[in-house]
């Protein structure tokens, strides 16, 4: 059987509105609300009490752990962790009542957020960046980068496996085998395995 053939498993306490996308072989647990609208992608795991507003777009094999709320104009592209308890911010001017528009948060392929963490609204979180627990990110995030702290500040780069990288010269290679080249102060990129 091919992995695209599993069907998604929703548990029995689980709320999936009509009109949500669930993608195959992904899990939805115990008192987890999917709203319509909402598209999650093949694979991944939805903890239990999370919540998924309906404009909100998860890639495949996507990880939202437990207590977590997602709301509209979020997007998290594959490979996304997220943490328990992380919180993503979408509206910067929040009053009762007066819903205007919500900032897009976009959470980029293979990044991680840690626990407790929060996202202010219209960021982006870079390609393999990790976002240490309990920080809170006011600014975009680098590829590869690590941030901590409140407000998070950069701290050093990691590879996509998540060890640390030293850079020698402009150059580095992790133990996985994958080698990178950083540009400028601000800017990695990954060169090969």
């Amino acid at each position: 059987m091919n992995k695209s053939d599993v069907p998604a498993f929703i548990h029995s306490h689980a709320l999936i509105d009509e009109g949500a996308t669930i993608g195959s072989g992904t899990r939805v647990w115990a008192f987890a609300h999917v709203l319509k609208g909402a598209v999650v992608g093949q694979d991944c795991n939805i903890c239990d009490h999370s919540f998924i507003e309906g404009k909100v777009r998860l890639g495949n094999r996507v990880t939202l752990k437990s207590g977590v709320y997602l709301w509209d104009g979020v997007i998290a592209q594959d490979d996304v962790f997220i943490g328990p308890a992380a919180v993503f911010v979408n509206d910067l001017r929040p009053r009762s009542r007066n819903w205007k528009n919500c900032s897009e948060t976009l959470l980029k392929e293979g990044c991680s957020i840690g626990s407790n963490a929060t996202v202010l609204g219209g960021l982006e979180i870079g390609r393999f960046a990790m976002v240490s627990a309990g920080a809170v990110v006011t600014r975009d995030v680098a590829d590869f980068a690590l941030v901590v702290g409140n407000p998070a500040r950069f701290r050093r780069w990691l590879c996509r496996c998540g060890e640390n990288l030293d850079f020698r010269k402009g150059s580095a290679a992790c133990a996985c085998g994958r080698r990178f080249r950083l540009k400028g102060k601000s800017k990695v990129e990954e060169v090969g395995l």
